[in-house]
């Protein structure tokens, strides 16, 4: 059964940092490409930040130079390391694996960027 455990979402000011988790189970998460993805009341789910299996990553022009996107396989854990957060960066982020045809979602996390 395929899972994953997303946390570190929340509540912060503008200029602030978060740092979200997905903790996989189920799937040779070495073996798969992580990514974070976004989605805005209102608005379609756009691609963040991935990472393949061999660690080459790729990143929204908007978040370029404030993102950082890593993946531990030894814990099985995709991470996302968010600094200099803006409103407009506000919305429930889900992490997604992929490999061939297989595509897995996490359940989201909220992040709220406000004063």
């Amino acid at each position: 059964q395929v899972q994953f455990v997303e946390s570190g979402g929340g509540l912060v000011p503008p200029g602030g940092s978060l740092r979200l988790s997905c903790a996989a189970s189920g799937i040779i998460f070495s073996m798969y490409s992580m990514g974070w993805y976004r989605q805005a009341p209102g608005k379609q789910r756009d691609l963040v930040a991935s990472i393949s299996s061999g660690g080459s990553t790729n990143y929204l022009d908007s978040v370029k130079g404030r993102f950082t996107i890593s993946r531990d396989n030894a814990k099985n854990t995709v991470y996302l390391q968010m600094n200099s957060l803006k409103p407009e960066d506000t919305a429930v982020y889900y992490c997604s694996a992929r490999w061939e045809l297989a595509n897995f979602w996490g359940q989201g996390t909220q992040v709220t960027v406000s004063s």
